[in-house]
């Protein structure tokens, strides 16, 4: 008589476990690929009205591991990671084996503790969780318990043959399929970096097509950059309606920083305090409760003037503990501004720079005015909602500075980016 066969997670015919398993991996796939086009589109919009903004809450952000430095592996999104982890799983239950089946399990642990390194440096390091990457973490570790508790030798009780016993010939195989999508993949990055000084452009166009709008009544007397005395004189003149607790509004200093220095003589830039927080702003009711503590820090920065870049550019460069009230605090005592959190003068200043927003027409259904999130630019009179990657912020300034030095007749509807220099 035949020795009962093992029941293990895909070889025991079409069980509920079998079918979760299923689930699991098309769960990894959908997330995995919501990420890459998420990671593709915050770091190369393809228009003028798809940059980034905050519009939910500090800490479940995607921008954030959009735009940070593990985002990517050699130009490759760690999404495709996932989906060709995920991809693995669904065909592991579509053609069951046992070499198929052990392989899976030992690649289900590696991906289990690559999710639980991921988790801790999403929370540890950029203080922020993306709700695309929640959602692969989470059928990750469905797919990994499934594994654990149904798949294959599970009853041994020594955790190397548990574990790791994969068919090497199956990794051989797995492996160059990786790498060759993998190829793929940065082949196609590259397309769409190259792709940008095209885009960039249709986006000078588009920032042209724009409607004008007028400044904002009253002007923050907080700039970033200060090029002339008199704002109207420079060739870019900015109104940068920010929140620094905002993580897009992080990601667009960084963009300013370098062309601050780039058209520097030529670029003025004046921060409008618009803290995402309830207690200093009404004019978007529906995001009081957005970024708390942003509320607070605008209070800390402007409470003396001839203190505001250094405190502005210190909450950036430790934008994750400028969430914790008592690393605010220590700020404001470092820089002598404790009396800012209870000063009636600076809340109504910043009070009267945030209901500045209530003066442009709604630029959506569910806001009833223009300004309602972070970073909001009004460029030369035109009104920008979101990030713009670095190539499309420059190609229009470059436009306004040859605009501005020549006179409109210079301008041309066809206008193009300067050649980049080739690196030798």
């Amino acid at each position: 008589m035949d020795k009962a066969r093992p029941i293990t997670l895909t070889l025991s015919g079409l069980t509920l476990p079998r079918i979760l398993s299923f689930i699991a991996g098309a769960g990894m796939i959908t997330a995995s690929v919501m990420t890459i086009d998420h990671f593709f589109k915050a770091n190369y919009p393809k228009t003028i009205f798809a940059g980034s903004f905050c519009d939910i809450s500090a800490f479940f952000n995607c921008d954030s591991s959009a735009f940070s430095a593990i985002s990517q592996i050699m130009g490759v999104p760690l999404g495709f990671f996932g989906m060709f982890m995920g991809a693995l799983v669904v065909l592991g239950t579509i053609f069951p084996s046992e070499a198929f089946e052990r392989t899976n399990k030992s690649l289900s642990l590696l991906n289990v503790l690559g999710v639980v390194g991921l988790f801790l440096y999403s929370v540890l390091q950029l203080g922020s969780l993306c709700l695309l990457c929640s959602g692969f973490y989470l059928f990750s570790i469905m797919s990994f318990i499934l594994f654990w508790v149904y798949g294959i030798d599970h009853e041994t009780k020594n955790l190397l043959k548990r574990w790791v016993r994969p068919s090497l010939k199956l990794i051989v195989v797995f492996g160059l399929i990786a790498l060759a999508g993998a190829y793929g993949m940065i082949e196609y990055h590259n397309a769409r970096k190259d792709a940008q000084m095209g885009t960039a452009v249709n986006v000078v166009k588009q920032f042209y097509e724009l409607p004008q709008v007028p400044w904002p009544s009253v002007i923050s007397p907080y700039w970033t950059a200060k090029s002339t005395d008199n704002f109207e004189d420079a060739a870019i003149r900015i109104i940068e309606y920010g929140d620094l607790l905002c993580s897009d509004c992080l990601y667009l200093n960084q963009q300013l920083e370098r062309l601050k220095e780039e058209f520097k003589g030529k670029i003025n830039v004046v921060f409008q305090f618009f803290p995402l927080e309830g207690p200093c702003n009404e004019v978007v009711p529906k995001k009081a409760r957005l970024h708390p503590g942003a509320c607070e820090l605008a209070y800390i920065a402007t409470y003396d003037p001839s203190k505001f870049k250094a405190i502005h550019d210190e909450v950036w460069a430790n934008f994750r503990s400028a969430r914790d009230p008592v690393w605010r605090r220590e700020l404001a005592r470092k820089y002598g501004v404790e009396a800012a959190l209870d000063d009636p003068k600076i809340k109504e200043v910043i009070r009267i720079q945030v209901n500045t927003g209530a003066e442009y027409e709604k630029t959506s259904d569910e806001h009833p005015f223009g300004i309602r999130s972070t970073p909001t630019m009004i460029i030369n009179n035109r009104m920008i909602i979101g990030t713009l990657p670095y190539d499309h912020l420059k190609a229009i300034f470059q436009a306004l500075v040859e605009e501005h030095e020549g006179g409109p007749k210079k301008f041309i509807e066809n206008w193009v980016a300067p050649a980049k220099k080739k690196k030798r």
